[in-house]
């Protein structure tokens, strides 16, 4: 059976980032462009720091497509890390003449409270810490990124979309509309922070100004939609075949992602069940259904751990970046002595990114699920086996007339 799976490799500071995705159908249209396109969106955002102004990451396709069309072979894509060129010594693969010179190999022995320096230290037994950040460093995600670009091209050509915007920033919380635009993108990527709401914006951007007035960061929370999901993705008969499951594990590996919410989330253990759960009506005009609909959609387009055919609505809470300017205590991996965590060039905050790589990370998830459910070599056989299951599903809500 076809499966969609992906793999990253690279530091943050090395030559480049890659990766590898296996499962595209062959005959699926895919662009560099497309791509591009999605890592821009990862790199914008107010709050970000001097990597951003260093990198404009672009992305070159090495294997996997000929003439604009996946040739239903791995994907490798490259996206070359422009910082490198200051650090081919501290970074180099091989040994140099400076070994021997803490300062010029960057060597970190400050580890951050917040980030994985000493965990991964002990773990792996490393006495310089930037054996860890290297590959820890959220950097890696502009390769996530890029094979999510994959994942979406492939879902839009089923009629599936996926948007984000920022629901909260530093503790202020965006109002939300009663209903979303149906181009979520298109709304909240002209905002500097990805805010639906002009006033919840201004305020944003402050508080992000007055963080880095004193060298402290912010956190917050996004939400991402996908809609044209077909009902029946996912099941319940096994703890690792539900959706909801690998939606989480997917969203909770982003770096600094501490927190995932579905639909009403917790808020839904505030409420009785009748103020919770969503009425089912009869709607044929919800195919994607199988013209069934809901009332409301508190459940988040999942339920049993398969899709409903309803939006799928999934929040990502991002605690603040650990990198201070005003650095935590901490401990030298040398000595043992209290000291001050290293400072890392890094954002005072990265919220509005986050969203676009949690689009990335769901996005890679359904079509991993889409195929696994319909197959399909080639775009031309999954179309057909997702227009048939559609078809058949739709059938079931086409009651007849008493």
């Amino acid at each position: 059976m076809p499966t969609f799976r992906f793999v990253t490799a690279g530091e943050s500071h090395g030559p480049a980032l890659t990766a590898v995705v296996e499962g595209a159908p062959a005959g699926l249209p895919l662009s560099t462009d497309e791509i591009d396109r999605e890592l821009r969106r990862r790199q914008g955002g107010y709050g970000r720091g001097g990597r951003m102004r260093i990198e404009s990451d672009r992305a070159e396709i090495l294997s996997g497509v000929r003439h604009g069309q996946a040739l239903g072979s791995p994907i490798a894509l490259l996206v070359r890390n422009r910082d490198w060129a200051n650090w081919t010594d501290a970074m180099s693969p091989s040994p140099v003449d400076a070994m021997g010179d803490d300062e010029a190999m960057r060597r970190v022995h400050l580890p951050r409270p917040g980030h994985a320096d000493l965990v991964g230290a002990l773990k792996y037994d490393r006495t310089d810490a930037r054996d860890i950040l290297e590959r820890a460093s959220a950097r890696e995600t502009a390769a996530r990124v890029a094979c999510g670009a994959v994942a979406k091209r492939l879902l839009a050509e089923l009629g599936i979309t996926l948007g984000s915007h920022v629901a909260s920033l530093g503790g202020i919380v965006a109002r939300r509309p009663d209903e979303l635009p149906q181009d979520l993108n298109a709304a909240s990527d002209p905002s500097p922070v990805r805010c639906l709401d002009a006033e919840a914006e201004g305020a944003m951007i402050d508080a992000i100004d007055a963080a880095k007035r004193v060298g402290d960061t912010l956190g917050g929370v996004v939400e991402v939609v996908a809609r044209g999901v077909p009902a029946g993705l996912g099941s319940h008969v096994s703890w690792d075949a539900k959706l909801d499951g690998r939606l989480a594990h997917a969203l909770m590996s982003i770096q600094a992602i501490k927190g995932v919410e579905i639909g009403l989330g917790f808020e839904g253990s505030l409420r009785p069940g009748s103020r919770v759960h969503d009425p089912i009506v009869a709607d044929p005009s919800l195919g994607r259904g199988g013209g069934f609909g809901r009332a409301t959609n508190h459940a988040g387009g999942l339920e049993g751990g398969i899709t409903t055919g309803q939006p799928l609505v999934l929040r990502a809470a991002m605690k603040p970046i650990s990198t201070l300017m005003q650095p935590l205590a901490t401990v030298d991996l040398r000595t043992g002595e209290i000291a001050e965590a290293v400072r890392e060039r890094s954002d005072v905050c990265a919220v509005p990114a986050a969203g676009v790589v949690a689009e990335a990370m769901t996005a890679l998830v359904l079509a991993a699920a889409v195929l696994e459910k319909f197959g399909g070599d080639s775009m031309t056989d999954l179309r057909a086996s997702f227009g048939a299951y559609v078809d058949r599903i739709r059938a079931r809500g086409a009651f007849a007339p008493r």
